[in-house]
């Protein structure tokens, strides 16, 4: 098993994959930004080094900053955590070319993957279900306009290097593409330096479910069950759980197996997420991206099948067996993760601020994996990002009815918060029913 490990993150996930490699006997090294000084994960790491000032671009991103103080510290490897540094290949290249352990799948995976045209075209050939949609950029507006009259109205357009929601806009008409073609364009390039642009059909009632796999030191994908995603503002998920309420156990089965063939057409290792659309009136699902890291939704995953994803990242990394048997996973009980963020609940505009107040709630199948402590500050130069509260309970219902206790328990005071938005979520009648899709908090507003 490795030895020591830099953490090249912040806040609740480095603080998550700290406490597991603690767990292990491993020697944890976190890397923070002058703001963050003082925020648990910086004292509850064994060893801590400042990269930079506040700015991601010059602490998180900073390469230079991180591997020195990799090299400063005798680290043997590095976990991105999500975000920030996760999905670059370059620097998972970089890692390795200076005899570190790299905590993530390849840099070909990674690039495979970066690029949503090319992921598109992979999945196609391998036999993964896409939506339909161009399989080349569209290189100006009148290949847009083109490529929009055989795909057919509506159309989602979509930044080719962008991720996790960002980059996309819905077209109804030509007018409409003519407009975020041009805006969506113009985010990539400032966002991604990529100003490559796709289409895809868009379906108006949509669920957004994904599939968690690992790729095993061994060569073997195995998947670990669904997540449902469709609880979203702005694309940015807000709830997750598993297993999905859409899904059947013969649909279930028809996604895993499309995810491991996701996995095996790029030799995928580590953990990874294939994320697919899901028309619920036809149950036909389409391919959407594979995110090549770990997802902050992670802990509902490990909750359902009872396995630590950090615990079994750093297995394959180490060239180890998983802590499981391959060939008997299967999922018990249901989790829900409901992400705390410091917003307004009612438009999710950021409120970051001095917390004056931090009580968590706890209590049977409560998890809280939190980056902050009453007396730190949420800064506005991150994510708004506080904590996760997840909750566990043997069926749908009781971990709903757990959900609620714990929402209401937990205290929070000084910046915004969302939480009155999930004491509402909880109580409404279309969540309940278990019969929602990725517009249900329009819905609500």
């Amino acid at each position: 098993m490795i030895e020591s490990l830099l953490v090249a993150n912040r806040g609740e996930i480095a603080r998550r994959i700290i406490r597991t490699a603690k767990r292990l006997g491993i020697r944890a090294i976190a890397v923070h930004s002058e703001a963050d000084a003082g925020l648990p994960f910086v004292t509850e790491a064994d060893e801590a080094v400042c990269v930079g000032p506040a700015n991601p671009a010059l602490s998180y991103r900073n390469v230079e900053a991180i591997l020195a103080a990799a090299k400063s510290t005798g680290a043997q490897a590095i976990h991105p955590g999500y975000g920030f540094l996760s999905e670059n290949a370059e620097f998972a290249r970089t890692v390795e070319a200076s005899g570190l352990i790299w905590v993530g799948p390849g840099a070909d995976a990674i690039t495979a993957m970066g690029d949503k045209i090319n992921a598109r075209n992979l999945m196609a050939a391998a036999g993964v279900p896409v939506a339909p949609g161009t399989t080349e950029p569209a290189a100006d507006l009148a290949a847009a306009v083109a490529a929009a009259a055989e795909i057919g109205y509506p159309v989602m357009v979509k930044a080719a290097a962008g991720g996790g929601g960002m980059g996309m806009g819905v077209a109804t008409d030509e007018a409409a593409l003519r407009t975020e073609y041009d805006k969506v364009r113009a985010f990539a390039e400032r966002m991604f330096g990529d100003g490559s642009v796709l289409l895809e059909r868009y379906f108006p009632r949509v669920r957004h479910v994904e599939v968690q796999i690992l790729g095993l030191a061994d060569g073997r994908v195995v998947a670990l069950g669904e997540r449902e995603c469709s609880v979203q503002r702005r694309n940015q998920k807000l709830v997750e759980e598993s297993p999905s309420p859409a899904v059947s156990p013969e649909l279930r089965s028809r996604f895993l197996a499309a995810a491991v063939r996701a996995g095996e057409a790029v030799g995928y290792r580590n953990a990874g997420t294939v994320e697919c659309l899901l028309d619920p009136a036809t149950n036909e699902f389409f391919f959407l991206e594979m995110n090549t890291r770990l997802q902050v939704e992670h802990p509902v995953t490990e909750l359902v099948y009872g396995v630590d994803l950090v615990e079994e990242q750093l297995r394959v990394a180490a060239g180890l067996a998983p802590t499981f048997d391959p060939d008997a996973l299967a999922p018990r009980g249901h989790a829900i993760e409901l992400r705390i963020n410091a917003e307004d609940p009612k438009r999710f505009l950021p409120g970051p601020g001095a917390i004056a107040t931090w009580n968590e709630p706890a209590g049977s199948g409560v998890r809280v994996d939190s980056g902050y402590v009453a007396g730190n500050t949420v800064t506005p130069f991150y994510d708004s990002l506080m904590a996760k509260l997840i909750v566990s309970g043997k069926d749908r219902a009781e971990a709903i009815d757990r959900a609620k206790a714990a929402v209401a328990q937990f205290e929070i005071a000084g910046p915004k918060c969302n939480l009155p938005f999930f004491a509402e979520l909880l109580e409404n009648e279309e969540f309940l029913s278990g019969d929602y899709d990725t517009g249900i908090v329009g819905r609500m507003r």
